[in-house]
């Protein structure tokens, strides 16, 4: 981890994320965001904002929180954050870097992370394709159908 001094100002990396059933692929997003920086800021959605675009969380914000709070990579947790990341909350959080994950096309960063965008301070990393909160459901949906065995 860096030091911050007044010749090395902190680098703050931000990363949003919905964070339910938080499993490897969130693992992998928070620990390659916490490398372009030297202090990992996560915004965590709130349930309501979660469902308007998603589904609803399976586990409830603080529960989320508590877990992503818990991850090595993180250095702060913003809870119920925003969904539209604006020049006020980069400010408000002196965040000097955004990082997304590469599903999200260029017109989609522009419309959630503009002021990023316009900075040239948005870096897309690669997205964990083999593993997502979705599949973890339909895993256990599929092993309880199959019902228990011990």
């Amino acid at each position: 981890m860096g030091t911050e001094t007044p010749d090395h100002p902190a680098r703050r990396v931000y990363v949003d994320m919905v964070g339910d059933l938080f499993h490897a692929g969130h693992v992998a997003l928070l620990r390659e965001a916490r490398n372009h920086g030297d202090h990992l800021v996560v915004g965590v959605l709130g349930d309501e904002t979660t469902a308007a675009y998603k589904r609803l969380p399976v586990m409830t914000l603080a529960e989320r929180v508590a877990v992503i709070e818990s991850c090595r990579y993180v250095d702060e947790v913003v809870a119920d954050a925003p969904f539209v990341v604006d020049e006020r909350f980069l400010d408000e959080h002196a965040i000097t870097t955004v990082v997304h994950g590469d599903d999200l096309d260029l017109d989609g960063a522009a419309s959630i992370y503009g002021p990023a965008v316009e900075r040239g301070t948005l870096v897309l990393v690669e997205r964990t394709g083999d593993l997502s909160t979705t599949q973890v459901i339909q895993r256990v949906l599929e092993r309880s159908s199959e019902g228990s065995r011990g």
